[in-house]
């Protein structure tokens, strides 16, 4: 297997977690929180696929498809468009509402289209270059890959949780 396939692979299962996550559920059932304050699937969701977007869009040197593509707009949330959720408050997980899981696995899919013929074009010393010198030690594409992967995977993890805590609760 070659390391594309491998990246490939694991943003695969991302994608496959994702759209287990929202299937069917409908616009109260995404904005369910089990507790005053927690994350729901429509933030959950919402979120990693920022942040993938974010960080991969980054390594690519292209704009973000939030707003290239316009989900900005078709989110219409009320955040700066640069926002990816990161130290959002409970009233700002609260803010993301969506219509359908139409609206999330959309943009998750696209995301994930743009990942995967990125890194299908990856080898093996692409790995080592370095991709954010602020950090000591500075931080390669190969950890950045990582990063991006393990945080999707919690939080589609998470996701899938809370569907089905939504399931048993309706």
């Amino acid at each position: 297997m070659k390391l594309a396939e491998v990246v490939a692979d694991g943003f695969g299962r991302v994608q496959e977690v994702v759209h287990g996550s929202v299937e069917d559920l409908d616009a109260g059932q995404l904005a369910w929180s089990p507790a005053p304050g927690a994350n729901t699937i429509a933030w959950l969701v919402w979120h990693l696929t920022r942040v993938q977007d974010d960080h991969i869009a980054g390594l690519m040197g292209t704009e973000q498809l939030w707003t290239s593509q316009g989900w900005l707009d078709r989110f219409a949330l009320p955040f700066p468009a640069a926002d990816i959720g990161y130290g959002h408050r409970p009233e700002d997980v609260d803010a993301v509402r969506v219509d359908s899981a139409d609206l999330l696995t959309g943009y998750y899919d696209a995301v994930h289209e743009a990942t995967a013929a990125w890194v299908a074009g990856l080898g093996e010393d692409d790995l080592d270059r370095i991709v954010d010198d602020a950090w000591d030690p500075p931080v390669t594409l190969g950890v950045r890959l990582v990063s991006v992967l393990s945080d999707d995977l919690q939080h589609a993890g998470q996701a899938a949780y809370l569907r089905g805590l939504v399931l048993r609760d309706t």
